[in-house]
């Protein structure tokens, strides 16, 4: 009986039961099993379940596989063919088209003389074959088709370890499985490792380990390609590598996803007083784009508002730069400059990078991008925060491979260039540093625009121009047209909202934290007092670890800046972490006012020694690192009186005028620092060295010039 034909009364297997087929409706089937349930199935879905079967039946027809014998050799598919011919003569007296002859006629022989004729002609031919060989053949054939011809020998499946011992086998990959997380070791190692094993499940010398030639062909046999006898860092990509298929990462609009990571840049700078070190960059990727939106470079170590800078600087349009040549405005670029002017007057005289809003960002498990402060910032400007699984590089593959890009398109024409690893480093690399962070971030904003965004990208096409590769700005210019802009101006309090935050109680003396007292009249009236957000007695206090000299505390009438009482005693720039150093150095010898008093002094101590070039080579590169840190001041939009002028940045006095108005520094500080560092304030003088601390510009953004630019 063939599967492919049912009759009523048929016993049928399907779904882990056994039915009878009761009755034949069309293309309907009801079945009933043993316990007596009824059930209704189609047909098509009945012969499509590959574990349908008719009891007592032959087994299903189905097509050969004709299609393999192309991946055969030559002669080998030639032999099957050859087989095929003679098993068509046997059967129906008939080979290549010729009708019956002689011995194979049907009408005048059976079909055991017939085989038995070709068996002595096979033979006669120099090809010895019996009657059951032929008779062999034919089976095969009515079962496989020419597949059943072929010689097995030559396609048989060989093991990759050969004839090897599985208990050896399974020992090798047990220990292969439990180096993942060690570090490398020689061959040697392993098959020691392997004795040992093998001793410990089946006893001491019950099973012997291969000679080393031979084991070391068993480890690379089950080792190769899987990632098993790759260093430690390979092993661990191996290791956190999702599961394929693999999904391409799509995304159809600017903004709609964007991608955040932090790697040290491959090029060594000096920090401050000749102290060298690898900044840290922390970059935005718009996947549509392949846009850097934004980008931050910090010394070591980036902070939770660097990862906020981003998102501030990512909404807000770029400036051009004293000395920039006018073809990167972005009044010059191919996008539709009057339209957007006209949706957003801030983008007059900016600097051709796009700006986009993001509404998805991707960031990795890092400290920073998983902090509450960062999540805060996220949800104050609608964004959704994606974090990808733990140690999955695969997952944001786009932005890891834009840093390879940087190191190879920027980094390494920079003094300083460290290679991407140690094998590739110079041996002059930390005397030949030649550049401020400062001048390295202007160099990077510059190539970002003139080199970056206007290189074509083998991953941006547009649908009518599929043969021609777009550079991020074109690509952006296509789908902006297409998606819409929509400019997101920042109110002047949301730079503090982007800050990281703590929440702390106003007492009589103010707001302690970090070994630092904060205090103002801004807070009389609400010392001992329960906050309004959640009645307790905490209040949210936002701060900023590039500058810890004051804090913002949220109030019932809004955030009231309040100064440390201390910031009088430092007269130069630190950071949060320089404070962290000097905590941990100086010993409490009395009590904790005293105490505070006489930390802010070793710290002045310290950075005033570590600017001679005395103190121990810690000292100088901490204060180095806090220097650098602290003279880092995003530039965001100058205020400007006649906002639907260009702002001509070739004219003699450009620089000066431009540095004044945005930073406050005279062009003598943009000589030995770098251009807009921030360190003094509008009179010329330190801002820690006077009396009371007075309000400056915040290094998250301007938000006071951002909000003029939108009366």
């Amino acid at each position: 009986m063939s599967r492919d034909v049912l009759t009523l009364g048929d016993r049928l297997r399907w779904d882990a039961r056994t039915w009878t087929l009761a009755a034949l409706e069309g293309a309907r089937a009801t079945l009933v099993d043993e316990a007596g349930s009824v059930a209704t199935v189609l047909l098509p879905h009945l012969f499509a379940d590959p574990l349908f079967e008719v009891i007592g039946a032959a087994p299903r027809s189905r097509v050969h596989p004709t299609a393999l014998l192309d991946s055969l050799p030559g002669p080998v598919r030639e032999q099957a063919l050859a087989w095929e011919r003679h098993v068509r003569e046997v059967e129906h007296g008939t080979a290549g088209g010729r009708g019956p002859e002689g011995p194979y006629d049907p009408a005048v022989t059976t079909l055991t003389q017939r085989e038995t004729a070709k068996a002595a002609e096979l033979t006669a031919a120099g090809t010895p074959v019996s009657v059951s060989t032929v008779r062999r053949m034919r089976a095969r054939y009515r079962d496989q088709g020419v597949w059943g011809l072929v010689d097995q020998r030559t396609v048989r499946t060989r093991s990759a370890v050969g004839r090897a011992d599985q208990r050896v086998v399974d020992a090798v990959v047990a220990v292969l499985g439990e180096q993942r997380d060690r570090s490398t070791g020689t061959l040697t190692r392993l098959r020691d490792q392997v004795r040992w094993h093998l001793d410990d499940v089946h006893g001491p010398g019950v099973v012997a380990v291969p000679p080393a030639s031979t084991f070391n062909r068993l480890v690379h046999a089950l080792g190769e390609g899987k990632g098993l006898l790759d260093n430690a860092v390979q092993r661990r990509w191996h290791a956190s590598r999702p599961a394929p298929p693999f999904t391409p990462t799509v995304a159809l609009r600017p903004g709609e996803l964007v991608m955040m990571d932090s790697t040290p840049l491959d090029v060594m700078a000096v920090l401050a007083d000749g102290v060298p070190g690898r900044p840290e960059l922390t970059i935005a990727l718009d996947v549509a784009t392949r846009s850097i939106c934004a980008a931050v470079l910090r010394p070591p170590g980036t902070s939770t508002v660097d990862a906020a800078t981003l998102l501030a600087e990512m909404v807000a349009p770029m400036r051009m730069r004293p000395g920039w040549q006018d073809a990167l405005a972005l009044r010059r670029s191919v996008v539709p400059y009057e339209r957007l002017v006209s949706l957003d007057e801030r983008l007059r005289g900016a600097a051709a990078r796009p700006v986009i809003v993001p509404e998805t960002v991707v960031v990795d498990q890092g400290r920073v991008f998983v902090s509450a402060g960062f999540r805060d910032a996220c949800s104050t400007l609608g964004i959704s925060l994606q974090p990808v699984p733990p140690a999955n590089g695969p997952a944001k593959g786009a932005v890891e491979r834009t840093f390879k890009s940087i190191n190879q398109q920027f980094c390494q024409y920079i003094a300083g260039y460290t290679g991407s690893n140690a094998t590739e480093r110079g041996s002059s690399v930390q005397t030949e540093a030649r550049w401020t962070l400062p001048q390295l971030r202007d160099y990077f904003d510059e190539w970002l625009v003139a080199g970056w965004h206007v290189r074509p990208h083998a991953a941006l096409r547009h649908p009518l121009l599929t043969g021609r590769e777009l550079s991020p700005i074109e690509m952006w210019a296509a789908l902006v047209s297409v998606a819409g802009y929509v400019p997101v101006p920042l109110a002047p309090d949301n730079h503090i909202e982007l800050l990281p935050v703590r929440w702390q109680a106003i007492n009589d003396y103010g707001i302690r934290f970090g070994h630092r007292t904060y205090d103002d009249t801004a807070l009389n009236g609400h010392r001992r007092e329960r906050s309004p957000a959640g009645g307790a007695l905490r209040w949210e206090v936002h701060y900023d670890p590039y500058d810890p000299v004051r804090i913002w505390v949220r109030l019932p009438s809004g955030f009231a800046e309040v100064p440390w009482i201390h910031a009088t005693e430092v007269s130069l720039p630190f950071t949060d972490s320089t404070w962290r150093h000097i905590c941990g150095t100086v010993v409490r010898t009395t009590d904790r006012d005293a105490h505070e008093l006489a930390l802010a002094r070793a710290l002045d101590a310290l950075l005033r020694r570590a600017g001679a070039g005395g103190g121990s080579r810690r000292e100088r590169t901490v204060a180095a690192r806090a220097h650098a840190a602290a003279s880092l001041v995003p530039r965001m939009p100058a205020a400007s009186t006649d906002t639907n002028a260009e702002t001509p940045l070739d004219q003699p006095g450009d620089r000066e005028s431009i540095v004044d108005r945005e930073a406050g520094v005279g062009p003598s500080d943009l000589a030995d620092l770098g251009f807009d560092e921030g360190e003094e304030d509008q009179d010329g003088e330190p801002a820690a060295g006077r009396g009371p601390v007075s309000p400056r510009a915040s290094r998250v953004l301007n938000p006071h010039q951002e909000a003029d630019l939108w009366q």
